[in-house]
């Protein structure tokens, strides 16, 4: 099992991880791992752990990491972006099919300003696109 094992371990936190250097090679043949660094995953900072120096090996797991981890949030994000168009559709749907006079009084007003919200701002930022493709 200690072959399979990365040499460096990520520990998700909220805002990036915590990073530490796994050991098996030990007398006991146990797993050890050792903070070296804390990452902030939003401004890209790395914080090694307390007296520790990050080695030239740290730093570049540590930005292979960091890069991989902000391509998968971005992927996330426009997951959930693609989700939201769906459940919009269901939405409408369950309003059209389901719902009961009770329940749309419960949501409507909040659905009809988070709407309008939205579609102000799509409006812009597509006049924006517009116009900064005339400037081109």
């Amino acid at each position: 099992m200690s072959q399979d094992l990365p040499d460096y371990y990520f520990r998700i936190r909220e805002n990036g991880a915590a990073v530490f250097r796994v050991d098996t090679e030990n007398r006991q043949r146990r797993i050890e791992m050792d903070q070296v660094a804390v990452v902030n995953v939003k401004n890209g900072e790395v914080k090694p752990h307390g007296d520790h120096k990050l080695s030239k090996e740290d730093i570049a797991a540590i930005q292979d990491w960091l890069d991989k981890r902000v391509a998968l949030l971005a992927q996330r994000d426009i997951d959930d972006i693609h989700r939201a168009v769906d459940y919009l559709n269901i939405t409408t749907q369950w309003v059209q099919s389901k719902a009961t006079d009770e329940q749309l009084e419960d949501v409507t007003d909040r659905l009809l300003l988070a709407m309008h919200d939205l579609r102000s701002l799509l409006v812009r930022k597509k006049s924006e696109r517009l116009l900064s493709g005339e400037d081109d």
